[in-house]
């Protein structure tokens, strides 16, 4: 029986995705000496959601840096660390705090490998944890990934489980390019499977995670969980719907999705984020373009509503449930 605090070792261990990034940070710190991590109460508390608990106490202050409440001087500071050859891994505490670092992510960060022809590389991480689920108040519970993805230079991605997050957070870290790694702050507590021994895709796949016949849904992050519950309940009534799972935002792998559309004819696309000018619009536009004449339905798209996060009393009937998905999957197959 494995615990919430394993240190990384051999084999197949349980744990919660949270402290997979743990095992994974730790694993990557312990391979490359240039790796620091840095963000807001992030040393001897171990941030607000204890990803990095431990670290401080194995590596030092010089490793785990507490810093200023500062998300722009924080960013700024790791675009100099990088120029200097380290590998700086930044915790942004809440989504909705990132908007403060947006100009130096977006304008600085992302386009000084491209200001210097390719010959300065920027290996930084931004770690974000995103979405709703878990009750909490504005700017705490935000989907931002969008703004991101949008912006040439960045890579995007989000792992699902604890498996994917161990192995990401680790090939993000190896990443010359810089990585926004979303972290659905809501599944930081379900255990899972974590093979540290070896991964089974590289950071920018995507991947079917379960088999069907009749419908493809497609989303990432949280989301995945409530695409399973609604594969389920789908099942039950006698409807085979195929899950991939995105993982990566920016680039999209859409070889697994134009493969499972041109088997099933139908597509749902599901996000938390609102729903215009999103990852959903892209993706229904591209899967449009590239498998047409394999659709037997419009691709429709299932998201939140275009408001700001609501109340957490009303969090449940802003982001997308089961029910809705299954609405969409029912609308597909009536055509």
């Amino acid at each position: 029986m494995t615990t919430d605090t394993e240190t990384v070792g051999k084999g197949v261990q349980t744990l919660p995705l949270g402290k997979a990034i743990t095992a994974g940070l730790r694993r990557a710190m312990q391979d490359d000496p240039k790796v620091l991590l840095m963000g807001e109460d992030i040393g001897p508390l171990g941030g607000v959601f204890r990803v990095t608990e431990g670290l401080h106490a194995e590596f030092g202050d010089k490793r785990v840096l507490d810093t200023p409440l500062a998300e722009s001087g924080i960013v700024g500071t790791a675009i100099g660390l990088a120029m200097r050859g380290y590998r700086p891994v930044i915790e942004i505490q809440f989504d909705g705090f990132i908007f403060p670092a947006f100009d130096q992510i977006t304008t600085q960060l992302s386009r000084q490998t491209l200001r210097h022809a390719g010959s300065l590389s920027m290996p930084v991480v931004i770690r974000v944890p995103y979405g709703g689920h878990i009750g909490s108040i504005e700017h705490h519970q935000e989907s931002p990934e969008a703004y991101f993805a949008h912006t040439p230079g960045i890579r995007v991605v989000s792992p699902s489980n604890p498996h994917d997050a161990y192995w990401m957070i680790q090939e993000a870290i190896r990443s010359n390019d810089p990585v926004m790694f979303f972290e659905p702050k809501s599944r930081y507590w379900p255990k899972g499977p974590v093979d540290l021994d070896r991964t089974d895709l590289p950071l920018h796949a995507s991947r079917i995670i379960r088999r069907g016949t009749d419908v493809t849904v497609v989303g990432h992050g949280a989301m995945i969980s409530t695409l399973l519950q609604a594969a389920d309940v789908a099942s039950n009534e006698g409807t085979s719907i195929e899950i991939v799972d995105l993982r990566s935002l920016s680039p999209i792998d859409y070889g697994p999705l134009i493969e499972s559309v041109e088997k099933t004819g139908r597509l749902v696309v599901t996000q938390e984020a609102q729903g215009f000018a999103s990852l959903g619009s892209e993706i229904a536009a591209t899967v449009a373009e590239r498998a047409f004449y394999s659709l037997e339905a419009p691709v429709l798209r299932v998201s939140s509503f275009d408001t700001p996060f609501p109340p957490a009393a009303l969090e449940t009937e802003f982001l997308p449930s089961p029910d809705r998905v299954l609405e969409a999957v029912d609308r597909a197959l009536a055509y």
